[in-house]
């Protein structure tokens, strides 16, 4: 197996209502490579935004069945991270990488 880097790990920063609510806790949440395990998951995120985590927690939200002008389809399945980073880390993830 091919090992992932820092950028084909963390695909992109979840900008939600309820993402939001979270980063008050000193969490961030990103969609992250269905392969990636949370070890990888930390250190691409110590990588790329020079911070230091206390934790991960990963989900897989399956993908959804939804009506596009009068035909079927089925979502992707979507792999995400909770960053819990430790006291006095912060990232800004409304500017870009």
């Amino acid at each position: 197996m091919q090992k992932l880097k820092a950028y084909d790990i963390i695909r992109s920063p979840v900008i939600t209502e309820k993402a939001t609510l979270l980063s008050e806790a000193n969490q961030v949440v990103f969609n992250v490579a269905s392969t990636a395990t949370k070890p990888d998951i930390k250190n691409a995120v110590e990588a790329l935004f020079d911070v230091k985590v206390k934790a991960v927690n990963t989900f897989v939200r399956k993908g959804k069945k939804k009506m596009f002008r009068g035909r079927g389809g089925v979502q992707s399945s979507v792999k995400k991270a909770i960053v819990t980073l430790e006291d006095g880390q912060a990232i800004d993830v409304t500017t870009g990488l």
